[in-house]
């Protein structure tokens, strides 16, 4: 993979306080990052630095080899809040973005017609923008985002507002878009983020504090475990008695910490025969992306 974007140290100070604390990170190419942290770990900050929005106080931001003054034509930014001009129609409203983000004007309008109907607005293109549901909004937003195909996008929380319909439709489109460019996005929504990134980046207040894919970011902190769910009350009480594991209960299951307790699925398997338990289901089952979240940026 290319790298797009190194970050070297990006901190911003407002007075004596940190808000963002030497920060590190690279993005590649047509990948999807996931910047997650509590409220008030420097998230919308990060973002808002990345898209020359915010002045950082100190630090570096490299963006295969193009110079800062044209960082403008190949980021495109969605705020956790965006504004709109409520008497300017859709079409209008992504055209001037487009132009203002550096597409010829002859093309502008074009762009606009073909991003809103890629977003969903396609029958919604002379409506004005104050008479839009938060959805449309919040697809406008991406329209404007993306209208000049920029080569990284950057997204503060962009399903936070919707309905769990309209999540999954932009859940949607920003892996189609994801096959084109590169995202970087915000989110407090942990089930996104499993299903939709390359790198997971774990903020805390305005430190970085854990970093890399998925899988990676779970083998650190996997505290397998077993779970045994068996068929009626009197059989978990039996295998909690006779089990030389410490187990924990809950209902008709039982969990197993495989570090802790050094047992294997051969073992509890053996026992369970043995002894002729009668169990609904087995299986393996490792630490959740929340529940890391828990341990790693939640203090």
């Amino acid at each position: 993979m290319t790298q797009l974007l190194q970050v070297v140290d990006l901190t911003k100070k407002y007075g004596s306080t940190k808000v963002v604390d030497t920060v590190s990170f690279e993005l590649e190419e047509h990948t999807s990052t996931a910047l997650i942290g509590p409220n008030g770990s420097g998230k919308t900050t990060t973002l808002s630095m990345l898209a020359g929005l915010v002045p950082q106080t100190s630090g570096t931001l490299q963006f295969q080899s193009t110079a800062r003054q044209d960082i403008q034509s190949i980021i495109g930014f969605l705020p956790q809040y965006p504004k709109f001009f409520s008497w300017l129609s859709a079409l209008e409203f992504t055209e001037m973005a487009a132009r203002l983000s550096g597409v010829e004007t002859r093309k502008a309008v074009m762009e606009a017609k073909k991003t809103l109907e890629f977003v969903g607005l396609g029958d919604s293109l002379s409506k004005k923008t104050g008479t839009f549901s938060g959805g449309m909004k919040q697809r406008l937003g991406l329209a404007q985002a993306i209208v000049h195909k920029p080569k990284l996008i950057l997204l503060d929380e962009p399903v936070s507002a919707l309905d769990p319909v309209g999540r999954r439709q932009v859940m949607n489109l920003l892996k189609e878009i994801q096959q084109e460019t590169t995202i970087l996005y915000s989110t407090h929504i942990l089930n996104d983020a499993e299903e939709m990134t390359d790198q997971l980046l774990f903020l805390r207040q305005g430190k970085l504090v854990e970093q890399g894919s998925l899988d990676d970011v779970r083998s650190r902190y996997a505290e397998p475990r077993i779970i045994i769910e068996f068929e009626k009350e009197q059989e978990l009480q039996r295998f909690t008695e006779m089990a030389p594991w410490h187990v924990s209960a809950n209902g008709l299951t039982v969990a197993i910490d495989v570090l802790t307790e050094g047992v294997g699925m051969p073992a509890i398997i053996a026992l369970l025969h043995g002894q002729s338990f009668l169990v609904r289901k087995i299986e393996r089952q490792t630490a959740s992306l929340e529940e890391i979240f828990m341990k790693v940026a939640v203090i």
